[in-house]
């Protein structure tokens, strides 16, 4: 890797040519996104403006329009609970949603959650902590699968007891208690046990909406990537490091196979921080169709990555 790039602060190329605003329009776009939720939440209980009552988990909009959390819906199913029709209505809603947008946008453009473990990794960059543990990004997917057990097992919604995203909103609305407690233990894995821990490899709530969001129309496309550099800044940032080689370099490690400029993989959360952070313009969000290859750059994207080593951490 080229020494200037690494030892930058990745996204400094970009604002050196586009501005700090501009290489940070889509960080800024998401806090202004869950923070603005958060508000409308608390309207209510703190001023008495009831433009939405309830909470992530079950809501109604101008106490019309039904939203209830397809995840928590579906526990309720295992648990052997009677659905009714306003909250089956709103999962229905919230479904189309994220399977039109792609399911992990609600990781990082709703969940509060998101706001703790950015901060915990902004810090683990600035003091340059790196944690021994290593932790597979599919545990999340047995842990989605364990809570629904423990719904079918014991015929409640226990996980709901201890999720950190339902525990910090209804904690930021009507008291935290042992919410703090939840969310200062998920702020210090992240920030010393290993990067990304919670939300890219524990949290059952983005498995469950990465699966929702399999095929979602609504993804990041690199298709300027034979103007990439091999800077890194894009992977530095992702909290998903892994969907981004094949659409950025053209094929899969070790693999011969042609993949097009689409990142496909229903895991990445469209936080558009490659976007922001990339000074050559190669990502932009777009659709999932006309994922078509550029054999030329292809080749020439081939060669640059069996002739670099990343050196950054893919787990």
């Amino acid at each position: 890797m080229n020494q200037t790039h690494a030892a930058r602060h990745p996204g400094a190329e970009a604002i050196a040519d586009k501005g700090w605003l501009a290489a940070n329009k889509w960080l800024l776009a998401r806090r202004g996104s869950q923070l603005s939720i958060l508000l409308l939440f608390m309207l209510g209980p703190w001023f008495g403006i009831w433009l939405i009552k309830g909470n992530l988990s079950s809501s109604l909009i101008l106490e019309t329009v039904p939203l209830t959390d397809p995840y928590i819906l579906l526990q309720s199913l295992f648990a052997g609970h009677t659905l009714e029709s306003t909250a089956i209505i709103g999962a229905l809603i919230v479904s189309a949603f994220y399977i039109l947008l792609g399911g992990r946008v609600y990781c990082s453009w709703v969940c509060p959650v998101n706001i703790i473990t950015d901060t915990a990794q902004w810090l683990r960059d600035h003091f340059k902590i790196t944690g021994a543990s290593s932790l597979s990004r599919n545990t999340r997917y047995w842990i989605l699968a364990a809570t629904l057990i423990l719904a079918l097992v014991t015929g409640g919604i226990g996980w709901e007891l201890v999720n950190p995203v339902s525990m910090l909103h209804r904690g930021l609305i009507f008291g935290m208690g042992l919410a703090w407690f939840i969310i200062f233990a998920v702020f210090l894995l992240d920030l010393l046990v290993s990067r990304r821990a919670w939300c890219s490899h524990l949290c059952p709530v983005g498995a469950f909406y990465s699966l929702l969001g399999t095929h979602s129309l609504i993804r990041i496309r690199a298709d300027a990537r034979d103007q990439c550099d091999d800077c890194m800044d894009c992977f530095k940032v992702c909290p998903e490091q892994q969907v981004i080689r094949p659409a950025l370099k053209g094929h899969l490690k070790d693999s011969t196979e042609i993949i097009g400029p689409v990142i496909t993989s229903s895991n990445c959360t469209n936080c558009g921080r490659c976007i922001d952070v990339c000074a050559k313009d190669v990502f932009h969000f777009g659709l999932r169709s006309n994922n078509t290859v550029n054999h030329t750059t292809n080749s020439k994207n081939i060669n640059k990555q069996h002739n670099h080593s990343s050196g950054v951490e893919v787990l």
